[in-house]
């Protein structure tokens, strides 16, 4: 089983990350963003929409605040700007529950209606929490490649260079 400290650790690379990628993506032009490139959601906006649907729906799961809108997301911020301010405040809000995450809630079994075929689940919460961040990687991997391939270095995306965790020693 996970930790508390891992899981806030996660949640501060999910924030780095995004952060890096929405301001490399953000000086695309808008068609670039939303060109079908073959992904799985077609466009790196589509991907990065899924992903903040994603988040949001996780997060209502282990909050008890359900996020409304239906699966997968991939049209709930049609333009740049509502996209970018929602991804703010989506890791700002993963941010917070993981600072008041307790090793009970990690512990326990999370219950949760599924958006894809609204049927009761249940699974370990440190599973769910773990899924939240591995699905995060997965798609900004995968919107890394399509920006790479426009053009776009995102730069490096290594867990060990997020800010205050790798030390130079000599």
């Amino acid at each position: 089983m996970i930790d508390v400290e891992y899981v806030r650790l996660l949640a501060r690379y999910n924030r780095w990350m995004n952060e890096r990628l929405y301001a490399a993506i953000g000086a695309m032009p808008d068609g670039e963003r939303k060109r079908d490139r073959g992904a799985f959601f077609g466009s790196i906006h589509r991907t990065l929409a899924h992903l903040v649907w994603a988040d949001r729906t996780w997060l209502g799961r282990f909050t008890g605040r359900p996020h409304p809108v239906p699966a997968y997301g991939a049209n709930e911020h049609p333009g740049w700007p509502a996209l970018a301010a929602e991804r703010e405040l989506a890791d700002r809000d993963i941010l917070e529950w993981a600072g008041q995450l307790s090793s009970d809630w990690l512990g326990s079994t999370l219950e949760y209606r599924a958006a894809s075929d609204n049927r009761r689940r249940q699974v370990p919460a440190w599973i769910a929490a773990t899924h939240l961040f591995n699905h995060g990687t997965h798609h900004r991997g995968q919107v890394t490649t399509l920006v790479k391939q426009a053009g776009v270095d995102p730069g490096v995306t290594d867990l060990p260079y997020l800010p205050g965790v790798i030390r130079v020693v000599d």
